[in-house]
């Protein structure tokens, strides 16, 4: 019986070194209800007044950034901004836009192991709010 513990113990310790990474996005559109793939999307981190830029990533063909935040980094306490660059997106798809930008500003106060920011867009309007 310890021969077969054994196995099962690694297995297991070795399915919890991969955590997931603590900040997704995801954009759709809301004229025709599709995945926005390509929207470019920075993620900052607010210090001393001043906005850090820690990483920026573009949507895959599902609208998704399944890993925005540092992958060399843990996650810390603080205000945190994701800027949706909109504007280019809506540019590259032949519209006009009347946001240029969407900028998230959202509290990380480490209560949650992960953070998701759903984006719907139209070329005048946007909602976002806190996912799962």
């Amino acid at each position: 019986m310890l021969k077969v513990l054994i196995p099962c113990v690694a297995i297991s310790v070795s399915s919890f070194s991969f955590a997931q990474n603590p900040l997704s996005v995801h954009v759709l559109n809301l004229e025709n209800g599709l995945p926005s793939a390509g929207v470019k999307v920075i993620l900052e981190k607010q210090e001393n007044n001043q906005w850090k830029e820690l990483n920026q990533s573009t949507t895959n063909q599902q609208g998704r950034i399944t890993a925005l935040y540092p992958e060399d980094a843990a996650l810390q306490k603080g205000i945190y901004k994701v800027t949706f660059k909109t504007g280019e997106w809506f540019q590259n798809n032949k519209q006009s836009s009347f946001f240029p930008e969407v900028p998230v500003i959202f509290s990380v106060d480490r209560n949650l192991e992960h953070y998701h920011i759903p984006l719907l867009i139209s070329p005048y309007g946007y909602s976002t709010y806190r996912g799962n």
